[in-house]
């Protein structure tokens, strides 16, 4: 048969976008939690003198959908194509319902039997071939992160074949289903590995609890650790060594207090280049992002990849479900939150796991307002620390007050109520090195070509803003508030311009005011407050809409303004 499009289909987290990236060799996040592909991806694939249009379709245990990723999928199954069925080897039954509803409907259909290295650990055995005679079609036993099977599965495409199967009742489904298990599976006894010990403490709220305070502790003392050592030993001797010396043949070249010197160079402190506080696009516009921030967001995404591809995250968010029902939300929501400290834009997106439209408003907004990124957080850690790290625990227990604050009002201001937590807990698998180091590498690539030239915008923009006198005028325009309510001096209005750019760079540039402590921490409290960046806030008005986008804009304000004062007066 003349194959023109392929369906990848199964259960959530059976490993559909792992198979997806071996098949496309597209760049796709894969972790192991459920819901990672919300809307469909598409790639293409040689197969003979042919190409092929490969769809990664989201997630379904059933064709009757009951949520929006079932929908999809569904509406994806009735424009038709060559199924390739993957299966979650260890969960035979669970999957193979879809199986048995994609016969019925008479799909060209291939199985793919995925985690096939699962099921020698947990002592489960399949015959392949008595399976291959139950279903009618070919069944070919893969493991995508290692790419065992693959290219058997390609192979066997050809193969392919639809199968008429009527079974009128789901009762009689489940029938089949047992009778096809009686014949090709057979488990055998074993001890309960560590890890499987381990699945079932994290999960228990007595024992789960202190684990997930635990990890969360060591996560992110990793985390500093790393971007400190990172920093230390490489990137700050990159710069001073190695970068200064061009940079400071390019002033003598471009003659101090020249226009272009302005730009590229920006100001001496005490007769040299800092990299702080120039504010020049060749000084801190580089140094920023790359040997302030990069380090950091390095650290975080490495041991975020990890705690996915373990299938920790999941346990997280069963632990987190009661407490989040009062903020308006249930326990899955903490996976964009934690996605959102690492970047706020795949934070945003990751809000399509949420079902209601109301869940995904209040996720944002309270993610907006309580949750910075890794990048602010590195330059608040950075600056506001010198200072002393009580000043640090001030800034953040009030981003955390807000985000409780928040989700209580709006809870309650908002009609509808958050649904059960309906989410698959996946069984722990030690991560694959390649699969972390790329999905690294993807996030890190990312973060540059995102966040440098948008630095590098903002300190331009601030630079020529400089030039023509322009920020002077928002100086004299908006100090009643700054001195007034917030006790902030004029200077401090370029940051906040910056900030709806770039937040991290925005704090940075409060290190050259000679801020007080009290300022500083109001003014690094109220930019992690008032906006997210440009880029996730364009992110936001395509979540949202422009309507909510405007609610969710004025929330921030008001509570921005709020913070300020009473900071201004407490602190």
């Amino acid at each position: 048969m003349k194959i023109e499009k392929i369906l990848l289909i199964g259960n959530p987290n059976v490993g559909k976008s792992a198979i997806f990236s071996r098949l496309t060799g597209a760049k796709v996040i894969i972790s192991n939690y459920p819901g990672t592909t919300v809307e469909f991806t598409q790639g293409k694939m040689k197969l003979g003198d042919e190409t092929v249009m490969i769809i990664d379709v989201p997630g379904t245990y059933t064709l009757e959908p009951t949520c929006k990723a079932e929908d999809v999928a569904c509406r994806m199954v009735k424009e038709g194509g060559l199924v390739i069925n993957i299966i979650d080897a260890t969960n035979l039954e669970r999957n193979l319902h879809l199986t048995l509803q994609l016969l019925e409907k008479g799909m060209p259909l291939i199985v793919a039997l995925n985690m096939w290295d699962d099921t020698k650990h947990r002592g489960i055995y399949i015959d392949i071939k008595k399976l291959e005679e139950e279903l009618g079609v070919p069944v070919i036993p893969t493991c995508a992160l290692t790419g065992e099977g693959i290219k058997e599965l390609i192979d066997r495409l050809p193969e392919t074949k639809t199968r008429d199967l009527s079974i009128s009742s789901d009762s009689q489904k489940w029938e089949r289903i047992g009778k096809i298990i009686e014949e090709v599976q057979r488990l055998t006894h074993r001890h309960h590995t560590f890890l499987e010990i381990l699945e079932d403490l994290s999960i228990e709220p007595l024992t789960g609890l202190p684990i997930a305070l635990g990890i969360i502790y060591c996560s992110f003392w990793v985390v500093r650790f790393i971007g400190e050592n990172l920093i230390g030993h490489i990137f700050e001797p990159l710069f001073t060594k190695l970068w200064l010396p061009l940079l400071m043949k390019l002033s003598t070249f471009l003659v101090e207090g020249s226009f272009l010197h302005h730009i590229l160079i920006g100001n001496f402190i005490e007769g040299k280049i800092n990299f702080g506080q120039s504010f020049g696009l060749l000084t801190t516009g580089l140094y920023v992002p790359i040997a302030m921030v990069l380090p950091y967001i390095f650290s975080f995404y490495l041991i975020l990849g990890f705690l996915e591809d373990l299938g920790y995250l999941p346990r997280l968010a069963v632990l987190a479900d009661n407490f989040m029902h009062h903020l308006g939300l249930h326990g899955y929501a903490i996976i964009p939150f934690v996605l959102g400290l690492g970047c706020k834009v795949p934070g945003i997106l990751a809000t399509r796991l949420l079902e209601e439209r109301r869940e995904k408003f209040i996720a944002i907004t309270l993610m907006a307002v309580g949750i910075p990124c890794m990048a602010q957080i590195a330059m608040i850690v950075g600056l506001v620390g010198q200072r002393g790290a009580k000043y640090v625990a001030i800034i953040f227990f009030v981003l955390f007050l807000l985000l409780i604050i928040k989700g209580l009002v709006l809870n309650r201001v908002l009609k509808g109520a958050s649904p059960e937590i309906l989410v698959e807990i996946p069984p722990y698998r030690i991560p694959q090195f390649t699969a972390v180091i790329k999905k690294l590498w993807m996030r890190l690539s990312g973060f540059l070509k995102e966040a440098l030239p948008l630095v590098l915008l903002g300190v331009l923009f601030v630079n020529i803003l400089y030039t023509l006198k322009i920020i002077d005028f928002f100086a004299y325009l908006f100090t009643p508030v700054l001195t007034g309510l917030w006790g902030l001096p004029k200077e401090a209005i370029p940051a906040l311009i910056v900030g709806f750019l770039r937040k991290d760079v925005a704090v940075g540039m409060l290190g050259p005011l000679n801020l007080t402590t009290k300022q500083l921490v109001i003014g690094s409290t109220i930019l992690a407050i008032y906006f997210p960046c440009i880029a996730a806030f364009v992110v936001l008005f395509r979540e949202l809409g422009i309507k909510d986008m405007l609610k969710s804009a004025l929330i921030m304000i008001i509570v921005a303004i709020s913070v300020g004062v009473m900071l201004n007066l407490i602190l």
